[in-house]
């Protein structure tokens, strides 16, 4: 069963950085943000997706050439980008966490919608692989845009400063 899913040595690197992205990107998604915990769990996530991504590029079993994940591949790595730069360059980037919300949550939705793409084309013929990852795609994109949005103001509260009111 193993050897189905895993033909060659990148593609062994590239299974276990995505499990090892779900598993750390979930624990992200649940854990209270800025602590000391979220940041060392996030800093192996972003670096679970850099091999993931990475490894991405050395697949070519599905298409025999460069497709359509591999494209997918490049948004991952610019939601990751767009993710840390705003951390990394926080003291010049006002509302760094803005950016880094939007940015990192969209890249874990990315990575649930590759899961779910990838788990359910293997449960049904080839022909119906197109509608099933159309499918698996928009409902895991839609399920994400409304939760990353429910949840934006537990996170921004905790970095936007309150505002003193004058009596």
């Amino acid at each position: 069963m193993l050897a189905d899913l895993i033909h060659s040595p990148a593609g062994a690197i590239h299974l276990y950085a995505a499990v090892a992205a779900l598993v750390l990107g979930t624990c992200i998604l649940l854990i209270p943000k800025g602590t000391q915990v979220h940041k060392r769990i996030g800093y192996g996530y972003v670096v679970a997706m850099i091999l993931m991504n990475v490894t991405a590029f050395m697949l070519y079993n599905l298409f025999g050439k460069f497709g359509p994940f591999h494209v997918a591949a490049l948004f991952s790595g610019l939601t990751i980008i767009g993710g840390m730069l705003p951390i990394v360059f926080r003291r010049y980037v006002p509302g760094w966490f803005y950016y880094h919300y939007y940015f990192m949550n969209w890249s874990v939705v990315g990575l649930y919608a590759a899961f779910w793409a990838e788990t359910l084309v293997r449960l049904f013929p080839m022909k119906q692989f197109w509608p099933v990852v159309v499918v698996a795609t928009s409902l895991t994109a839609f399920l994400g845009s409304y939760l990353i949005n429910r949840n934006k103001t537990k996170f921004f509260d905790k970095f936007i400063p309150k505002a003193k009111t004058i009596i």
